[in-house]
């Protein structure tokens, strides 16, 4: 089995995005491919095994999640 899903993310802005990519490129090293194009990041994920691919994109999105709590209470102060 193969499985590639793609994720894009639109942030308000390109510094935004700039935070999030920086944040979760350490993360998602060797297991997620990302790049950014303005203010919207794509993260592509391939997996050959269902759980493997689970796994991988909900640490994805949980932290994501993460950052974008700590860009928005950062933005607030």
């Amino acid at each position: 089995m193969k499985i590639d899903a793609k994720i894009e993310i639109e942030y308000k802005n390109s510094k935004d995005a700039n935070i999030s990519l920086k944040s979760l490129d350490v993360e998602n090293k060797g297991y997620v491919e990302s790049e950014k194009e303005e203010n919207i990041l794509t993260f592509k994920l391939k997996s050959k095994s269902l759980s493997n691919f689970l796994a991988t994109a909900d640490d994805l999105i949980f932290s994501e999640i993460l950052v974008e709590k700590i860009i928005e209470s950062a933005s607030s102060n």
